[in-house]
């Protein structure tokens, strides 16, 4: 009922100040570097996708280097004790919906493990929560289908009220925006063994955002991708329980 009254009570502010925050934020490139690669030594140990939209291309770095999907690869090499191959596919304003037709699109290599990174466009396009659901299960669907991936890890949204950029009112209808958003994912994940939320809590703070108030800068891509890397960990060790048969 929240989001509906806030709605109504508020759409004409809601309305003005996200126009002006469109027509006012700066546009960031995306990082430079290479978006596939195989980090580490020894024999592999996993294959890794992170698709997504403009947090997960890294918008707010400067390389890839100090983006999300090449630290979280390391990351993950150095726990897994052997390489990994790791493959970025994403682009900056991507909704639900755009991350699917930019997968097939393609090409995207054979994964084991894929993080998919959406959401925020979807509240910013004011895109329906349903739809937005109904296109991150064909996400999934279509990695099974066609990337071979085992386990696909949906990260919940941060935050969104700490966005600097954000005024008030704007900046609580969004966070409210993202906790339903978190909610209803955690909910369509729980009962799907090859699907997993991943918490967001505590790890956005707002002095860890780029200039443009909106995207992370380094050290927050930092703390998403150890977050992430003890979610991909832990997946990992529960499938192993539960299958042994599938890691002997």
């Amino acid at each position: 009922m929240i989001d509906l009254a806030a709605r109504i009570a508020l759409a004409p502010l809601l309305y003005v100040q996200a126009r002006r925050l469109k027509r006012t934020a700066p546009a960031l490139p995306e990082p430079g570097g290479p978006r596939r690669g195989v980090v580490g030594r020894g024999a592999l140990a996993l294959r890794l996708l992170v698709a997504g939209d403009s947090s997960a291309a890294g918008v707010g770095a400067r390389t890839q280097d100090e983006a999300l999907a090449l630290p979280l690869a390391r990351r993950l090499a150095a726990r897994l004790g052997g390489r990994v191959r790791w493959q970025l596919v994403a682009e900056a304003g991507l909704t639900s919906e755009g991350v699917l037709h930019k997968l097939m699109r393609g090409p995207v290599q054979a994964a084991d493990v894929a993080v998919v990174i959406c959401g925020v466009n979807d509240i910013t396009k004011e895109q329906g929560l349903p739809f937005a659901l109904r296109k991150r299960q064909l996400i999934a669907d279509w990695l099974r289908a066609h990337a071979g991936v085992r386990d696909i890890l949906f990260p919940a949204l941060p935050e969104m009220e700490l966005f600097p950029a954000l005024p008030q009112p704007l900046a609580f209808y969004a966070g409210h925006a993202a906790r339903r958003n978190n909610r209803a994912q955690a909910r369509w994940a729980a009962p799907q063994s090859a699907i997993t939320h991943v918490p967001m809590d505590g790890v956005a703070h707002p002095g860890l955002f780029c200039p443009d108030g909106f995207h992370p800068a380094p050290p927050l891509y930092a703390r998403v991708a150890e977050r992430l890397a003890e979610a991909i960990i832990a997946v990992a060790a529960r499938q192993s329980a539960t299958h042994p048969e599938e890691t002997t």
